[in-house]
């Protein structure tokens, strides 16, 4: 006689009439009714967070590229192959926070689903608790708060200074993508540029006006033609107008017509375009938000043996970021910790009300984030310890509601 599958035997067993001398089989259709309940609750969660994810995700990509991309994309400053290959380089970065909220829309999501269709009261009913329906909540909770931590403190901030760096790269390998005819060029801070024609590199009826802090003119220029050249070594544009007029008014007091400027001409007039000023970075200091855990730890060490007073303010900068990317981190456990009672107590099976309820406690949850960042003024609060108070706050309502739930 041929054997059985392992599968089917169990279930024959599982089928059997039980006796009070047959516990080991009552044991063993128990397990395989909560291991079945598991990879059921699993597969449902784990395929609604990974669209959630996804969602958010395109989301905020695109909140980022609309912010930085798709201007120079529209004025032809940017190709699509470039734009492509940085809007890939975002994702990291968003990820950090497209994953608690895509998680906490599939808890909210699967949950209140099983509940509205009843099928969490009939799990409890045949004595599932609550802690064994959340299960795989918990399990795909802890493996989001291990990516989060590996993706906070390594690819997203690496990922962002590339981002930057390519953003840069566009001006360095080819200036003139941001000169577009007819059109005020205001990419280059303190300076304003106008163009009359263009013919491939060939600019004519340049207008220069150079303004001060004040965004007051200090000088214009004009000129019949001009060019730019890239300086790779010390990482500026230079513009160079050539055969124009140049009118140079009072530095102190610019807007003072009664004083008559200086109109001398020129033959050839350079102008210097630093890049760092384009992109308002550093070339000294790398900005903490960019730096990895590895560069986080390596500046924390540097600035305490430094008797420099200036690096006092940027010691509480860079353990606020080392505190907010773990707290960030931990977000994903804290949301997913509130999502399940939440889910189970309000029963809806639709899509859009879960969104709303998910973006509802984010917004929340980065609020009391962003209050307690407000508090770098004052490091003697401990602002970097304050990061934590959403996820204490989070984790404690998840607890008090799940307890209440459980006495239901």
């Amino acid at each position: 006689m041929a054997e059985l599958p392992k599968t089917q035997v169990r279930q024959i067993h599982c089928q059997r009439p039980t006796s009070p001398q047959n516990h080991g089989n009552r044991a063993c259709c128990a397990f395989t009714e909560l291991n079945l309940l598991h990879r059921y609750v699993f597969r449902e969660l784990l395929g609604a967070t990974l669209a959630g994810v996804a969602l958010f995700a395109f989301i905020l990509t695109t909140g980022n590229a609309m912010k930085d991309l798709f201007g120079l994309l529209g004025d032809g400053k940017l190709t699509v192959q470039a734009m492509a290959e940085m809007l890939i380089m975002l994702f990291p970065f968003v990820l950090t926070y497209a994953l608690p909220m895509g998680l906490l829309t599939a808890v909210l999501l699967t949950l209140g689903r099983l509940s509205a269709q009843h099928e969490i009261t009939a799990m409890r009913a045949v004595g599932v608790g609550l802690t064994r329906i959340a299960a795989p909540v918990l399990l795909i909770a802890v493996v989001g708060v291990a990516i989060s931590l590996v993706v906070n403190f390594s690819f997203a901030p690496n990922a962002k200074a590339k981002y930057r760096e390519r953003l840069a790269d566009t001006i360095r390998t080819n200036p003139l993508k941001f000169v577009v005819e007819r059109t005020f060029v205001r990419q280059f801070p303190g300076v304003v540029l106008y163009v009359g024609e263009r013919d491939g590199n060939n600019l004519r009826d340049f207008w220069v006006w150079e303004l001060d802090k004040k965004n007051r003119v200090t000088r214009f220029s004009r000129a019949e033609s001009g060019r730019f050249d890239w300086n790779e070594e010390d990482n500026y544009v230079m513009l160079v107008l050539e055969r124009g007029r140049v009118e140079v008014r009072n530095t102190k007091d610019p807007e003072n017509f009664a004083k008559v400027p200086l109109s001398p001409s020129f033959d050839r007039l350079p102008i210097q375009l630093p890049l760092d000023r384009v992109f308002k970075r550093q070339t000294l200091t790398k900005k903490v938000s960019w730096m990895n855990f590895s560069e986080l730890v390596a500046e924390h060490e540097r600035i305490e043996k430094s008797a420099d007073p200036a690096d006092a303010g940027r010691l509480l900068e860079v353990r606020m970021n080392i505190h907010e990317k773990a707290a960030l981190a931990f977000s994903v456990f804290s949301l997913a910790l509130v999502g399940v009672p939440l889910g189970i107590r309000t029963k809806r099976s639709e899509t859009s009300a879960n969104l709303g309820v998910a973006l509802a406690l984010t917004m929340v949850y980065y609020l009391i984030m962003i209050a307690a960042g407000w508090l770098d003024q004052h490091p003697e609060w401990h602002p970097e310890l304050l990061l934590w108070v959403p996820n204490f706050l989070f984790q404690g309502f998840g607890v008090w509601s799940w307890l209440r739930l459980g006495r239901v």
